[in-house]
């Protein structure tokens, strides 16, 4: 029997994770997919004229078991993921591709869809119009509309955009790669930490080289920026960093990089848009490249003033110390972690004790209990996928079963680094019955010893709060369409819950239900929480003048009307120029090896990363304002948790704010007002 066929009985249908082999994956994939193209077809042969019921809702349950299927294994993948799963992903991934490409450029299904869309039907329900218009906007976005050569010059632009942005990403990852520092000398590496020499030294012995061996992979280089005290080796590093992809090899990105913004513009413009940025944005809560750019100028205009202090501050701090003026890029974090050790003098070291895992945990819990009236209760029977994972049941405060949540801490060898949110089920409505979801979050904190438990940086506790709040927006779902449901919202919406619930983290009130000593009971004390909250602020002007200098090359790129020729270092300078605080090192670039936005989901969208930070602040701030476990407040932040994306998501922000967020909250928590 194959469990993802034959969905064996288990607690509240759960997925059997006890049961389920590698081998069963493509078997159930292609199962699934054969029994969705048939319920396909249905809705397409069906003789009665098109509805909203025959047509559009019968296409969203049309793939309920494939989704549970794909959700089981990408997620999987990432968590648990082994030689065999990753052999299958080279398959399962482009079938599922052709599948959803195969679906969304159906004439006849679209046929149906227009039908409905065009007909002006009564619908009984707001949710059911947003679904529609989805819908549709959706089929349109990919094509569907298109006719003749325009689809088949759209279908072409999709696999050269995707063959485009794999090449930019490997070019990176091979320049990166590329790069050995070696050195005998243990004096070069004289600042940096003790596991970072012995991995390069380790490293140097892999290699059959005397001394040491560093790389430029993301720790490694962030560690000699920060800690060498050999500004040539910061130097050295800086440059090779910043050259990624610039040399005139066969790795070079700038060609690719204009190849990627042409067709992207081409491709938007075949679709009824000026630019790639008016196409990406008209889906999100930004809408347009205007609001964007207005946005960022707004932030601008405070954070240049603090960036320039925070440069000065830390000029100042270096000259004390005998360092050579001016200072340059490489020379910046360096001395801004010797200023950060002398003002704050804040040692994860010395939290750690008062943060052990299962407090934590049970803090959140705490909160969630305090702020949306939710109970968990740890459910041994329900199958797991490691013996590292616990599973919970959670109630509302009337005593119903709300969702299953599946916690998942420790690192091993198949699973992946950061931490994320998983969804195994969406919540939905069928027939009158109420599924709800199945959630995870999965993290890598340090295990337990036979002697400590498993203790938290404060780093890490926020990490745990935050994805913590995207399982509470996937567990609080209610609704009736699985793809409105939970996390199905806009781009720049989605990191609101999860980002706000880290800021009980740094609240005495919060603090106090679970920041006790694993030894003592003692609860952290309160200059802990003091420097805690400064750290919070300590040079952000900085910081974020370096987000919007990535958001405006972002959208420089991405809001093009007409084709780029030019040259990628003039038109890099100049797109950020008002954000530049030293001069341009010559040889580097910031977009060619600008992963974010040419090879991940970011192209214009980069700014969000301070949009959400806008609507957290804001959003918080009524708490501080009405009180940190208010009822009425939490009770009207739950309406945004439970609507998903049956809501407009500006409109579920007018309903919680009473009015559109301001930027004011986030200035004054970045601490960068003027």
């Amino acid at each position: 029997m194959n469990p993802l066929i034959d969905f064996p009985s288990t607690p509240h249908k759960a997925l059997a994770f006890d049961r389920i082999k590698p081998e069963h994956f493509l078997p159930a994939l292609e199962h699934w997919i054969q029994v969705s193209k048939e319920r396909q077809a249905a809705i397409v042969a069906n003789s009665e004229a098109p509805t909203f019921e025959n047509t559009v809702a019968a296409l969203e349950f049309s793939s309920l078991e494939l989704n549970k299927v794909s959700s089981c294994f990408f997620n999987l993948n990432s968590a648990e993921t082994n030689d065999a799963i990753q052999e299958i992903a080279r398959e399962f991934s482009p079938k599922l591709t052709a599948f959803s490409s195969e679906t969304l450029l159906n004439e006849p299904l679209f046929l149906r869809i227009e039908s409905v869309y065009e007909s002006g039907q009564e619908l009984d329900s707001a949710e059911a119009k947003r679904l529609l218009n989805e819908t549709y906007e959706s089929f349109v976005r990919n094509g569907a509309a298109l006719e003749g050569e325009d689809r088949a010059r759209l279908t072409a632009l999709n696999e050269e955009l995707s063959t485009l942005s794999l090449t930019f990403g490997e070019h990176v990852l091979a320049e990166t790669k590329a790069f050995q520092y070696h050195t005998v000398a243990t004096q070069d590496l004289q600042g940096l930490p003790e596991d970072v020499i012995e991995a390069a030294a380790q490293q140097g012995q892999e290699q059959g080289k005397e001394g040491y061996v560093l790389g430029l992979d993301m720790p490694t280089y962030m560690a000699v920026m920060k800690y060498a005290d050999r500004s040539e080796l910061r130097s050295h590093f800086y440059r090779a960093y910043g050259s990624r992809a610039v040399k005139e090899n066969e790795n070079n990105n700038e060609q690719v990089i204009k190849n990627l913004v042409n067709k992207r513009m081409e491709r938007a413009q075949l679709l009824g848009f000026d630019s790639h940025a008016q196409l990406t944005l008209s889906k999100r809560m930004a809408k347009t490249p205007g609001t964007v750019l207005n946005f960022l100028d707004h932030l601008l205009e405070v954070a240049k003033p603090a960036a320039e202090r925070d440069l000065k501050a830390v000029t100042d701090f270096a000259a004390a110390e005998g360092a050579d003026l001016p200072i340059q890029p490489w020379d910046f974090s360096y001395w801004s972690e010797k200023l950060k050790m002398e003002r704050l003098a804040l040692d994860d070291q010395a939290l750690k004790p008062y943060f052990k895992l299962e407090n934590v945990l049970q803090g959140a819990f705490t909160v969630a209990g305090r702020l949306f009236g939710l109970h968990f209760k740890h459910h041994p029977d329900v199958p797991i996928y490691h013996e590292d994972v616990d599973a919970y049941e959670v109630f509302d405060a009337d005593g119903n079963f709300l969702s299953l949540f599946y916690a998942d801490f420790f690192p091993r060898a198949g699973k992946r680094a950061g931490a994320w949110m998983p969804s195994y089920q969406s919540m939905y409505t069928q027939e009158d019955t109420e599924v709800r979801p199945h959630i995870s979050i999965v993290c890598n904190f340090t295990k337990p010893t036979a002697s400590r438990p498993s203790l938290l940086t404060f780093n890490e506790v926020t990490t745990l709060f935050h994805e913590f709040g995207h399982a509470l927006h996937g567990m609080m779902a209610r609704g009736t369409y699985p793809s409105l449901t939970g996390t199905s919202v806009y781009w720049d919406f989605v990191e609101l819950p999860s980002q706000i619930m880290e800021n009980w983290c740094y609240q005495p009130e919060a603090l106090a239900l679970f920041a006790k000593h694993y030894e003592t009971g003692a609860v952290l004390p309160t200059e802990y929480i003091d420097k805690i909250k400064e750290s919070q602020t300590f040079l952000e002007g900085y910081m974020t003048l370096r987000q919007l200098n990535f958001g405006y090359l972002d959208m420089s790129w991405h809001d093009r009307k007409e084709s780029f020729e030019g040259d990628v270092a003039s038109h890099e300078k100049a797109a950020t120029e008002r954000t530049a605080l030293f001069d341009p090192v010559e040889g580097t670039r910031s977009s060619t090896a600008f992963s974010h936005i040419f090879q991940g989901g970011y192209s214009a969208g980069y700014y969000s990363y301070k949009w959400a930070e806008v609507l957290d602040a804001d959003a918080f701030e009524r708490f501080e304002e009405e009180g940190l476990f208010n009822p009425k407040v939490a009770a009207d932040f739950t309406f945004i948790l439970q609507s998903g994306g049956t809501v407009a998501p500006d409109e579920l922000y007018r309903k919680f704010r009473g009015r559109d967020p301001k930027v004011d909250a986030l200035i004054k928590r970045a601490g960068i007002s003027a």
